[in-house]
């Protein structure tokens, strides 16, 4: 299993598309070549077309995900002592984002 969060603040609305159960995003996973320090294993990035890829342009990066395993379910809790990896209680945030 690949669990991950994305920072829903940066995501360009104009890549949002309409579809028959609600507004989708089109994402991409990109596999790190080694964990970074909080174990994340793939960066989340918006998708980008064909003509955008062939100009340079490179998809936001909108957050980062990691895998999880049954067999080794520890590896996504952090380190004693270290919360970088636990989540944070935030307070609610208001905007215009349509989800």
């Amino acid at each position: 299993m690949i669990t991950g969060s994305i920072n829903v603040m940066l995501i360009d609305k104009t890549r949002l598309f309409p579809g028959a159960k609600g507004k989708y995003l089109d994402f991409v996973l990109i596999e790190l070549r080694e964990p970074d320090k909080r174990g994340n294993d793939y960066m989340i990035v918006e998708s980008i077309t064909k003509e955008e890829r062939e100009k340079g342009i490179r998809g936001t990066i909108l957050g980062n995900a990691r895998t999880v395993s049954r067999s080794n379910p520890g590896r996504n809790i952090a380190k004693s002592g270290d919360d970088s990896g636990r989540r944070q209680a935030e307070p609610p945030v208001e905007d215009d984002t349509p989800f």
